[in-house]
């Protein structure tokens, strides 16, 4: 089973939940802007993939601009941080792709044959 964290309307986490059940992988896909993802679920992605938190934020974003993120987040906690995430789906980096083993940002289709040993 594999996880993927992402936004209905971004042809990119479309491409991955594709390439994946292509490949025969069981894909739940969870739309985070519809619906958002808390804090712990967050913290336990972050967790779980050895990133540093800041890897997590879609910082080529409307959003992510809009509220001038690039200078506020060198000043902020991780804490500040996971609640700006979980505030709004827009601002987390997509797709996330999780399985009991790994975690992927992004979509790239050699890491996923790697990861996911396709």
């Amino acid at each position: 089973m594999v996880k993927i964290y992402g936004y209905k309307k971004c042809s990119t986490c479309m491409k991955a939940k594709k390439f994946l059940s292509e490949n025969n992988k069981d894909v739940t896909f969870i739309d985070m802007v519809e619906d958002r993802l808390d804090k712990d679920t967050i913290s336990d992605v972050i967790a779980q993939s050895g990133e540093d938190i800041d890897s997590f934020f879609n910082t080529r974003g409307k959003k992510f601009k809009e509220l001038e993120l690039k200078d506020k987040l060198p000043a902020m906690s991780d804490d500040e941080k996971l609640d700006v995430l979980a505030s709004d789906g827009m601002l987390i980096k997509r797709p996330i792709t999780v399985s009991r083993d790994a975690v992927v940002i992004g979509f790239n289709e050699n890491t996923y044959r790697e990861t996911f040993k396709l």
